[in-house]
């Protein structure tokens, strides 16, 4: 079944899918949606008021949408291998970067719904998609604006790596149960980073199902 969203881009002006294809760029680099002024320099406009109006009118198409606090969501983008393909997808969330103390699956942290190929995830499951950031898992393949398909759950496997809330803050390891402590540990080419040893006061969120490794 062909995706609704791409369906919907024969519907925009060349000037709406130029701002698109700036606004997913940003989003998957950057980590945000270009704000206005970001917007009206990436279309070589003068004045704001122009990239203002294409946003209001991606809205209004339904390509992006409003949060609460002001700032856009991108509703759906592909990024399957085959997109000339009839694979079917599912729309998984983007979140963005996550504050101390906001739950992380808080709507405010999502940044954009994704379509992702049935095929690479397991049925049952909840996903989401997270943004990797340093250098701490690089041997482990897990590289800088790397994404990461991860599915939800609160327990895990020797070996696995994991997504911990540790402090409000979140962070990807490898996992390692040993007698009565965990080890979340680094696997990185940096020295800098050093096993985290803990017994409790940590959550798992979940296990880095695929990296999604997305070049400029």
């Amino acid at each position: 079944m062909q995706s609704v969203y791409l369906c919907m881009l024969n519907d925009l002006s060349n000037k709406e899918l130029e701002a698109l294809k700036i606004i997913r760029n940003f989003l998957v680099h950057q980590g945000n949606i270009p704000s206005v002024r970001e917007l009206m320099t990436g279309m070589s406009y003068k004045s704001p008021r122009s990239a203002a109006v294409l946003l209001k009118s991606l809205e209004e198409k339904q390509i992006l949408r409003k949060k609460v606090d002001g700032s856009y969501q991108l509703v759906d983008f592909e990024i399957s291998q085959d997109l000339g393909s009839r694979a079917q997808t599912v729309k998984i969330p983007l979140l963005g970067n996550v504050a101390c103390g906001i739950p992380i699956f808080a709507d405010e942290n999502i940044e954009a719904e994704v379509s992702i190929s049935i095929e690479m995830i397991k049925s049952g499951y909840k996903y989401f998609l997270l943004r990797a950031k340093g250098d701490s898992m690089d041997e482990a393949g897990i590289n800088d604006g790397d994404l990461l398909l991860i599915r939800q759950q609160q327990d895990a496997h020797n070996g696995d790596r994991v997504l911990a809330l540790i402090d409000e803050e979140a962070t990807v390891k490898e996992y390692i149960r040993s007698g009565g402590m965990v080890i979340l540990k680094p696997k990185s080419t940096n020295k800098i980073h050093q096993p985290i040893i803990l017994t409790k006061d940590f959550k798992i969120q979940g296990i880095v199902e695929r990296v999604i490794s997305i070049k400029p």
